[in-house]
C-alpha cells in the first residue's frame, strides 16, 4: 500500500509564503515531514557595498509585522560596530517601540492568524472556504470569539499607533537611528500613549487571556501534540537602562538551563537551496543561490546551536525566564503567548511613567566607522534574532540575518535531522487526511513568517512575478 502524501501549498494566515509536505503511514500519523519557505530573500547580498545605515531601514522589509525588531537588531550591530553605546531614554524608547510592536502581533497570532483553526467563522469572505472538522466550540462560545475576533482588529490598530507615537510611523520605523532615537515625545504625547495601553491592557485581561484559557479547555489533547525537539533558545529582549533584559538570554537543553555561545551557532545548507559552504557561524556566513539544488527543498538555511535543534519563540522566553512552567506544545506555545502579552503590558506601563518629555535621547553622528564589525541580537515577537555586519571602508562588506522562523521552519540539516516544525509534525495522527487540521494547528502555533524575501522569481516559468491567493485546504492527497 502507497504511503499518503499530504501538501498544503500555502499555508494561509501565516506571513510568507510556506509550504508543508508529510507522509502519512498505515494509520493516518506523519511519518516524515518537509516544511519549505518558498521565497528567496537576498538580503545579504543587497546590502553589499551599501551604506551600514542602510541596513536599519532595508532589513525591516524583510517582514512587516515586526520589522521593530530587525530594525533594534541592525541599528545595535552599527553602534556596536562603531563602539557607540545610546543614551539610558533611548535605550528605554526603543523599548518602548519594541514591546508595543510586541502586543499588536501577538493579538494578531491568536485572533487572525491562529483562532480560525478551532472555530468556523461566517460563512463568507475571507473565512470561507475552510476546515469543518473537529470544531468543539458551542455556537455562543464561537460567537464570542468571533466579536472579539472583530475587536481585536481595533485593540491591534491602536497598539500600533501608540508606538508609531515615537516610532515616527508603523510599519517601518523611521526614529531608530545609530546615535539614539529622534524622536523627543512631550507629555502630552506621553499621555497618549498611556491612553492606548490602557485600552490594550484592558482587553489582554478581560478578553485575551480568558479566551486562550477556553481553547486551552476544549482543547487540552493539544498539550500533548506537536512537541518538536523540547530545546529553547532566547537571545534576551526588551533592554533596560542598567544594561538587563526584561526577558533574559539562555538556552534549555534536555531541560537543563544554560547560556548562549555565539560561537556555538552553524548555518547549514544541505537542503537548500545554497551553494555556499555549509556549517559556516553567521559572522563568516555567505549566501549563494542555487535553486533546484540536487535534495534540497527550500531557501531558508537550518541554524543550529551546538549541532542541535532548538525552537525560539515565546516559549522559550517565557520558560527560560522561569514564567511558565508547562510543557512544549501546540497549546503551551499558545497559552505561553498570551502570558507574555500580559507581562509586557505591565511592564510598559512602568517604562512609560520614565519617559523624560522633551528630553533629546540622539546624538547625531555624521560617518560610519571605517571599519569594524557588531552583532545584533534581540528577540522579534516569534523569537530569536540576529544579525551580523562587517564594514570595510564605511561600507557593508558582509551582512548575515538569522530569523525567528529560521530557526522554527528549518529543513533538515547536513545529519539529516529536520527542524523544529518538521519533528513537532511526525507522530501525529490525522483523523481525516482530507482536511488535516491537525497539521495545520501545529504549523500556527509556531507563528512561521516567511515573508523573508523582496524577490519572487520562478526560473521554470520564467515570470518576474507570481502571486498565488490560495486557502487552507489540502492538496495532492494520495491513496
Amino acid at each position: 500500500m502507497s504511503k499518503k502524501v499530504i501538501t498544503i501549498d500555502p499555508v494561509t494566515r501565516v506571513e510568507g509564503h510556506l509550504k508543508i509536505k508529510v507522509e502519512l503511514d498505515k494509520d493516518n500519523k506523519v511519518a516524515s515531514a518537509n516544511v519549505t519557505g518558498n521565497l528567496y530573500r537576498d538580503m545579504e547580498n543587497i546590502l553589499k557595498n551599501r551604506h551600514p545605515w542602510d541596513a536599519i531601514h532595508i532589513t525591516q522589509r524583510i517582514c512587516g509585522v515586526c520589522p521593530v525588531s530587525h530594525a533594534i537588531a541592525s541599528v545595535k550591530a552599527n553602534e556596536q560596530a562603531m563602539g557607540f553605546t545610546p543614551s539610558e531614554q533611548a535605550i528605554l524608547r526603543r523599548t518602548v517601540i519594541q514591546s508595543s510592536n510586541y502586543m499588536q502581533d501577538h493579538i494578531l497570532h491568536f485572533y487572525h492568524l491562529n483562532l480560525m483553526d478551532y472555530i468556523v467563522g461566517p460563512q463568507m469572505n475571507p473565512w470561507t472556504p475552510g476546515y469543518s472538522v473537529d470544531m468543539r466550540l458551542s455556537s455562543t462560545e464561537t460567537e464570542r470569539l468571533i466579536n472579539n475576533y472583530v475587536e481585536a482588529l481595533q485593540v491591534r490598530r491602536q497598539a500600533q499607533e501608540m508606538a508609531a507615537i515615537l516610532a515616527g510611523r508603523v510599519p517601518h520605523v523611521m526614529s531608530i537611528a545609530p546615535g539614539g532615537v529622534t524622536m523627543a515625545p512631550d507629555a502630552d504625547q506621553i499621555s497618549r500613549m498611556k491612553d492606548y495601553l490602557a485600552t490594550v491592557t484592558s482587553f489582554i485581561n478581560n478578553k485575551y487571556l480568558s479566551d486562550v484559557e477556553l481553547l486551552a479547555r476544549v482543547y487540552s489533547d493539544y498539550f500533548d501534540i506537536g512537541k518538536g525537539p523540547g530545546n529553547l533558545l532566547s537571545y534576551g529582549v526588551f533592554d533596560q537602562p542598567d544594561g538587563s533584559t526584561l526577558f533574559k538570554q539562555g538556552i534549555i537543553k534536555e531541560g537543563t538551563s544554560g547560556s548562549v555561545d555565539l560561537d556555538k551557532i552553524k548555518e547549514y545548507v544541505g537542503y537548500s537551496y545554497y551553494s555556499s559552504p555549509s556549517g559556516l557561524n553567521p559572522a563568516q556566513g555567505q549566501t549563494i543561490p542555487q535553486y533546484g539544488k540536487k535534495d534540497a527543498y527550500t531557501w531558508l538555511k537550518a541554524p543550529r546551536y551546538e549541532g542541535e535543534v532548538y525552537e525560539v519563540g515565546p516559549l522559550a522566553r517565557m520558560k527560560i525566564n522561569g514564567d511558565y512552567a508547562g510543557g512544549v506544545s501546540v497549546m503551551d506555545r499558545i497559552k505561553a503567548r498570551a502570558l507574555e502579552t500580559k507581562k509586557i503590558a505591565e511592564a510598559l506601563k512602568g517604562w512609560l511613567n520614565e519617559l523624560a518629555p522633551g528630553v533629546n535621547a540622539y546624538e547625531k553622528i555624521t560617518t560610519p566607522p571605517d571599519a569594524g564589525m557588531g552583532i545584533g541580537l534581540t528577540d522579534a515577537p516569534r523569537g530569536a534574532l540576529g544579525h551580523w555586519l562587517t564594514i570595510t571602508a564605511k561600507k557593508v562588506t558582509t551582512y548575515q540575518v538569522i530569523t525567528p522562523t529560521c530557526w522554527n521552519a528549518s529543513p533538515k540539516d547536513d545529519s539529516g535531522i529536520g527542524g523544529a516544525m518538521e519533528q513537532a509534525l511526525i507522530g501525529t495522527t490525522v483523523a481525516d487526511p482530507d482536511q488535516p487540521v491537525e497539521l495545520l494547528r501545529i504549523v500556527h502555533s509556531f507563528d512561521p513568517c516567511t515573508g523573508c524575501a523582496v524577490h519572487v522569481i520562478n526560473p521554470e516559468k520564467g515570470v518576474d512575478k507570481e502571486f498565488v491567493i490560495g486557502y487552507p485546504n489540502a492538496v495532492g492527497v494520495n491513496g
